[in-house]
C-alpha cells in the first residue's frame, strides 16, 4: 500500500489563516523542541573553562550580545528568510538541496535514471532545464555535468552533512536530557548529586528509545503544548529577572559589547564561542522538517513566539548573573540559578518534558534521513516500520534506534558533564550549517538563476560567521569535539562503500544483460513449458533483460504464462504522484506475455508491500494493454524498437475511468458498477480457487480482440497466483584489481550486504511463493 502524501501537500498549499496558525502551533513540538531547550546549557558551557564571570559584567554582556546576533543572523535571517525558500516541492533538508542540484545540473548519482523520470510533474517544476541566465551559471552547469569528480564531491559533501545530522541525533538527546536533569544539583548536596544525575538521565534516555516502536501519533498532540508551556515559562522568568535585577540589560544587545568582550578575553573569548554556538542548535530543523508544515507556518512560529521567548530567556539569565558574581554553588552560571527558588521543581519537570520532546524530534528526523539515504542508494537496506497509517513521516527503524540508544548512553556515561557534550554537539551543528551554506550558494546560481555575486555574498557573509564558530569548535577536539568527527567518519565510510558497491553491481548488470535477439530466438514459449500464474522477476535494470533470467530459463523446466520484470526504484524528487507511479512496457512481441514494470517512488515516499500493491501492479499492466490497443498508430511488429518503449500508468485509484480489478470469493458474480462498464471474467475452473478475479473495462473506446485475449490471459494468471523470483548476487573484485578495490568490494561491501536487510520489495514476500537464486558477480 502507498501512503500517498500528495493529497496532504495540496491541502497544505491551499492554506487558510486557520490552517497556517494550526500548523504553526503544531510545529512547536516537532521543529523547535531542540532549539527551545538551548537556554539550559548555553551560559553554563560558555563560562565552564575559557572565561570567567567578573564584576565588570563585560563577559556576560558580551556573551549576551553574541547570542542575540547569532540568533538574529543565522536562524532568523539565513534560515527563515532565505534557506526556507529553497524547498524541493515543499520538502527541505540537505537531500532536498542536493536533489534540486541533481535535477538542474543533471548530476544525479543514481545509476538507473531515465529520461522518462524528467517528465514527472515534480521534476519539471521551477523551470528545470532552462539554461542559467548568467554566463558563469551556464559554465558552472556544464562543468558539473562533464566532470564526474565534481559530481562525486557534491555527493560526498551532502553525505557529510547527513552524517553530522545522524551524529546530532546521538548527541542532542544526551545533552538536552542531561542538562534538564542537572537542575537536581541545586536541590541536594554535591555528594549525592553526582550519584543521581547520570542514572536518572540514563533511565529517561532508555525509556525514550524503548518507546520509539510505538510511534508518536498517540502522544504527539502533547508535544506542542509542552514546548509552548516551556517557551512561556522561560520568557516569563526572563522578563521577571530583567525587571527585578537589571532593567538596563537590553543595552548589551549592542554589537559594541562583542568588541569589548574580545578585547578583554582575547583567545579565551574566541575559544568560548563553541559554547555560544549552542544557542542555535536545532535551527536546521526548521528547514529539514519543512515537508511536514509550510514555509509561512514555520516563519510565524519562529518570529512571533520562539525567537522573542529565547531572547527574553537569555536576557533574563544575563540580568540575574549581572547582579550575582559570587555564588557558593559550583553551578555558577547555569540556567536553574536564575529561576526563583519556589519555581525550581515545576520548572525542572517542564524542562525534562521539553528535553524529551526535543530529543524525540531529532530521533525521528534521524530515522527519516537514513530512509532517504537508503532510498537513494547511499545506505544499506534497513527495516522500516510505519508506526502510523495516517501521519506522513512516522517511521521507526529498529536497528538504528538501538544503535542510537547505545551510543547516546555511551556519550552520557563517558562524558558525565555538559561541557564535553556541548563541544561535540556544537561541532556537529555548525558542520551541517556550513554544508547547507555551500549547497545554497550553488542553488542560488543554478536553480534560482541569480547573479554569481549574490551567491558569493551569501557564502562570504554566512560562511564567515559559521567558519568562526567552526574553528572555535575544532579547538575543543580533545575535549569532546572528536566524537561527531569519529561518528561522521564511520557513517561516511559505510555510505561511500555501499554506494560504490551498488554502482559497480549495477554496471555489471548493464554490461551482462541479455540481448533481445536471444529472447526472440526462443519463441513465444521461451523454449520451455509455460504454466499458469504470474512470475514477478525482481531486477534493478530499467532496460534490457537481466542475466539472471537466462540462468532461470536454462535451468528450470517450466515458467509462468505471464512474466513481469519488476523494478522498484527511487528518483531524485520527494514525491511521485499516484498517476505517474508505474512505467509499463512489453518485452518482445505481445504473444510472449513478457512485461517490464518500473515502479517509481520519491525519496520521501512511503512504500509498503502488500496485497494492495499487487493489485495496483496487475491493474497497471491491464490498463497498459487496454490503452495500447486503443492508441492511434499502435504497432508492435518491431520488438527491437519497442523494447525500451514505456507507457506511464497510474495506480488503480488514479485512473478511475480505466480498468479496475476486483477479487471475489464466489463463482457467480453479478455485474456491478456504472452502465458504461462491462466485465471480463475468467472461466469457471475445475476446482474452487481462493479468489475469483475480474476486470471491469470501460465500454468505450473498444479494444481489439488481441488485447481482449491478452487481458483474459492476464486475469487467469492472476487468479492462479503470483510467484516471486528473487536473485541474490555476490559481488567479488576481479583478478588484478587494486588492493583498495578488493578491500572495499570483497570485505566492506560484502560485510554490509550480509548484515543488511534484503531489498524492500522482498521483505513481505511469502516464502511459499518465492524462488531464489544466487549468482557471483566479478566487478
Amino acid at each position: 500500500m502507498d501512503l500517498e502524501t500528495g493529497v496532504y501537500q495540496n491541502y497544505v498549499k491551499k492554506e487558510s489563516w486557520r490552517t497556517v496558525l494550526t500548523l504553526a502551533y503544531q510545529s512547536l513540538g516537532v521543529v523547535y523542541g531542540d532549539l527551545s531547550t538551548s537556554p539550559l546549557y548555553v551560559y553554563k558551557n560558555t563560562f565552564e573553562e575559557d572565561i570567567r564571570h567578573s564584576e565588570t559584567n563585560e563577559e556576560i554582556f558580551g556573551v549576551l550580545s553574541f547570542v542575540f546576533w547569532t540568533l538574529t543572523l543565522v536562524p532568523l535571517l539565513k534560515y527563515v528568510f532565505i534557506v526556507l525558500r529553497a524547498d524541493d516541492n515543499g520538502e527541505g533538508g540537505t537531500f532536498a538541496l542536493y536533489s534540486l542540484l541533481c535535477r538542474h545540473a543533471r548530476v544525479n548519482s543514481l545509476p538507473n535514471s531515465q529520461l522518462a523520470d524528467e517528465e514527472l510533474i515534480e521534476y519539471k517544476k521551477d523551470s528545470i532545464g532552462l539554461t542559467p541566465k548568467s554566463g558563469f551559471g551556464s559554465s558552472l552547469k556544464s562543468t558539473l555535468e562533464k566532470h564526474r569528480v565534481l559530481q562525486r564531491f557534491l555527493l560526498v559533501l551532502a553525505l557529510i552533512g547527513t552524517c553530522m545530522v545522524i551524529g546530532d541525533g546521538i548527541l542532542t538527546p544526551a545533552i538536552s536530557v542531561f542538562s534538564a536533569v542537572s537542575g537536581l544539583e541545586l536541590s541536594m548536596s554535591k555528594e549525592h548529586h553526582k550519584y543521581v544525575e547520570v542514572p536518572v538521565a540514563c533511565i529517561i534516555l532508555i525509556g525514550l528509545f524503548a518507546l520509539q516502536h510505538y510511534g508518536t501519533h498517540r502522544v504527539g498532540y502533547l508535544f506542542a503544548p509542552v514546548v509552548l508551556l516551556w517557551l512561556l515559562c522561560i520568557s516569563a522568568i526572563g522578563l521577571y529577572n530583567i525587571i527585578h535585577w537589571n532593567p538596563h540589560v537590553y543595552q548589551a544587545l549592542s554589537p559594541y559589547y562583542m568588541y569589548t568582550f574580545f578585547r578583554k578575553t582575547q583567545r579565551g573569548g574566541w575559544m568560548s564561542l563553541g559554547g555560544i554556538l549552542l544557542c542555535i542548535t536545532g535551527s536546521e530543523a526548521m528547514f529539514a522538517d519543512l515537508g511536514h508544515f509550510s514555509q509561512l507556518s514555520i516563519k510565524i512560529a519562529f518570529t512571533s513566539l520562539v525567537y522573542p521567548s529565547l531572547i527574553l530567556a537569555y536576557m533574563g539569565q544575563a540580568a540575574y548573573l549581572s547582579r550575582h558574581h559570587n555564588m557558593e554553588s559550583d553551578y555558577q552560571v547555569g540556567f536553574y540559578v536564575s529561576v526563583p527558588e519556589k519555581l525550581r521543581w515545576p520548572v525542572l519537570v517542564i524542562a525534562i518534558l521539553a528535553a524529551v520532546v526535543g530529543s524525540q524530534a531529532i530521533i525521528t528526523g534521524t530515522f527519516s534521513i537514513i530512509k532517504q539515504c537508503s532510498s537513494l542508494g547511499c545506505f544499506p537496506k534497513v527495516k522500516i516500520v510505519h508506526t502510523s497509517s495516517k501521519i506522513h513521516g512516522q517511521i521507526y527503524i529498529p536497528e538504528i534506534n538501538w544503535l542510537l540508544m547505545v551510543l547516546c548512553l555511551a556519550v552520557t556515561i563517558g562524558f558525565r558533564d555538559t561541557r564535553r557534550m556541548g563541544n561535540a554537539s556544537g561541532l556537529a551543528v555548525i558542520t551541517v550549517m556550513l554544508v547547507t551554506t555551500c549547497l545554497m550558494s550553488l542553488v542560488i546560481v543554478l536553480c534560482w538563476q541569480k547573479s554569481v555575486f549574490l551567491a558569493i555574498a551569501f557564502v562570504f557573509f554566512f560562511g564567515t560567521i559559521e567558519a568562526l564558530y567552526f574553528t572555535a569548535s575544532l579547538t575543543k577536539f580533545l575535549e569532546g569535539a572528536w566524537v561527531p568527527i569519529a561518528l561522521a567518519f564511520v557513517f561516511l565510510i559505510i555510505m561511500c562503500v555501499w554506494h560504490y558497491g551498488t554502482l559497480k553491481k549495477y554496471e555489471f548488470d548493464v554490461q551482462n544483460k541479455v540481448s533481445i535477439n536471444w529472447l526472440l530466438s526462443l519463441g513465444p514459449s521461451l523454449g520451455i513449458v509455460r504454466v499458469r500464474g504470474i512470475g514477478l522477476i525482481h531486477t534493478e535494470l530499467v532496460s534490457g533483460i537481466p542475466a539472471i533470467f537466462s540462468h532461470f530459463v536454462t535451468n528450470l523446466p517450466a515458467f509462468h504464462q505471464v512474466l513481469v520484470f519488476l523494478c522498484i526504484k527511487f528518483v531524485p524528487v520527494p514525491h511521485v504522484k499516484p498517476e505517474e507511479r508505474f512505467l509499463v512496457g512489453h518485452i518482445g512481441p505481445r504473444e510472449y506475455r513478457l512485461y517490464r514494470c518500473i515502479v517509481r517512488y520519491g525519496y520521501r515516499d512511503v512504500h509498503k508491500d502488500d496485497m494492495e500493491f499487487e493489485k495496483d501492479l496487475v491493474c497497471s499492466i491491464a490498463e497498459f494493454i487496454r490503452a495500447g490497443s486503443t492508441s492511434p498508430g499502435h504497432v508492435n511488429e518491431d520488438p527491437l524498437k519497442d523494447e525500451d518503449k514505456m507507457t506511464v500508468v497510474g495506480t488503480c485509484s488514479s485512473h478511475t475511468e480505466g480498468i479496475q480489478m476486483s477479487d471475489d470469493d464466489a463463482y457467480n458474480i453479478d455485474t456491478a458498477g456504472p452502465s458504461e462498464l462491462k466485465e471480463i471474467r475468467s472461466p469457471p475452473p475445475v476446482m474452487k480457487p481462493r479468489k475469483r478475479v475480474r476486470f471491469i473495462v470501460p465500454k468505450s473506446p473498444e479494444i481489439d480482440s488481441g488485447a481482449r485475449e491478452e487481458l483474459q490471459e492476464l486475469m487467469e494468471a492472476r487468479e492462479a497466483g503470483i510467484a516471486y523470483i528473487l536473485g541474490h548476487s555476490y559481488v567479488k573484485a576481479k583478478q588484478g584489481s587494486s588492493l583498495i578495490k578488493k578491500l572495499v568490494i570483497n570485505y566492506g561491501y560484502e560485510f554490509l550486504r550480509r548484515n543488511s536487510r534484503p531489498s524492500t520489495y522482498a521483505l513481505s514476500v511469502p516464502h511459499a511463493s518465492t524462488l531464489e537464486v544466487g549468482m557471483i558477480y566479478h566487478v
